[in-house]
């Protein structure tokens, strides 16, 4: 494994990512993260905050096809799968792809869509393929759903459903920029023109390479045991109505293993474990009440307390 490849890869694109959101270098790496490791990504923050330029930038980094759908309570299915259609000049059924059919979908105000439409999305996310009238067609790679959605806003929206949720790799927030940050983009150019100006800095074979070989990113049997005491306490804590899903483990061993292979280790230790839980596994947690990224990382915060760190054995 050529551990110095991630290395690059990761700086290359939070560098280039960077030049349209400031002081966001940890949420970058995070999306970069759920990226290689072919999962998908929740942005659930206030309006305004840079979620949308953020995705946008991602994807004319990596050099991706990128797709943008708004959704509202009006769209269908068949706005993002695609239809079948009569052509009348050929006397034949066509098929009109949706705008599914890409690298990066970004999904802007998921929770906006009805039930229906928001389904339609979870054979997409799960499986990499869609099914119209019978017909099952499977997507290229990379392919990576990124949904965005504001979380104090309940007029008009409609919940996602706790299936699809922990079908997203990890639930991400922007939060305010720091005021320095938000006094030097004052003098500088709009978001759009800058997006516009972004140029791919990493290749398809660099993108292949990292999301195939990261998982061969050592977990020795402590962390292993580490991050299952972790599983085992969101299952048996009393407040909670369910714990982390089978789904859910396995994203939090993949992301340690993205994070701990982009800064420059073949090895995960405890702490990646730590940093990426409460993104991984807070949006899994099924409570009485609908707890928001801040209260659900809180949550685990409080359950990572109760739980013993391993420690290496001289």
């Amino acid at each position: 494994m050529n551990i110095q490849a991630f290395v690059e890869y990761r700086n290359k694109v939070v560098g280039n990512c960077s030049k349209v959101i400031l002081g966001k270098d940890d949420v970058i790496e995070l999306v970069l993260a759920c990226f290689i490791c072919s999962g998908h990504v929740l942005l659930e923050d206030l309006p305004g905050t840079g979620k949308t330029m953020l995705l946008r930038a991602f994807a004319k980094t990596i050099g991706a096809d990128f797709s943008r759908i708004q959704f509202t309570p009006d769209l269908l299915p068949a706005d993002l799968t695609g239809i079948n259609y009569y052509n009348r000049m050929t006397g034949e059924f066509e098929f009109k792809r949706g705008p599914l059919f890409s690298n990066i979908v970004l999904a802007d105000e998921i929770n906006r869509a009805t039930p229906r439409t928001q389904s339609s999305l979870l054979e997409v996310m799960e499986e990499r393929q869609i099914t119209v009238d019978g017909v099952t067609t499977r997507l290229g790679e990379p392919f990576m759903v990124m949904a965005t959605q504001n979380p104090i806003e309940s007029y008009g929206t409609f919940p996602l459903p706790e299936a699809q949720v922990d079908r997203f790799f990890m639930r991400l927030s922007m939060g305010y920029m720091k005021r320095e940050q938000e006094t030097e983009l004052l003098g500088r150019p709009g978001a759009v023109s800058i997006i516009e100006s972004l140029e791919p800095v990493v290749t398809r074979e660099e993108t292949e390479y990292v999301r195939k070989e990261y998982s061969g990113v050592n977990v020795c049997d402590d962390v292993k045991e580490y991050i299952m005491d972790i599983i085992t306490a969101t299952r048996n804590e009393s407040k909670l109505l369910a714990g982390v899903s089978t789904r859910g483990t396995l994203a939090l061993y993949k992301a340690a293993q993205a994070v701990a292979v982009m800064n420059g280790r073949d090895f995960v230790t405890p702490e990646d474990v730590k940093r990426v839980a409460p993104h991984v596994i807070g949006h899994r947690l099924s409570s009485s009440i609908s707890l928001n990224a801040a209260e659900a990382s809180d949550k685990v915060a409080e359950l990572l307390g109760g739980i013993p760190v391993p420690v290496e054995k001289l």
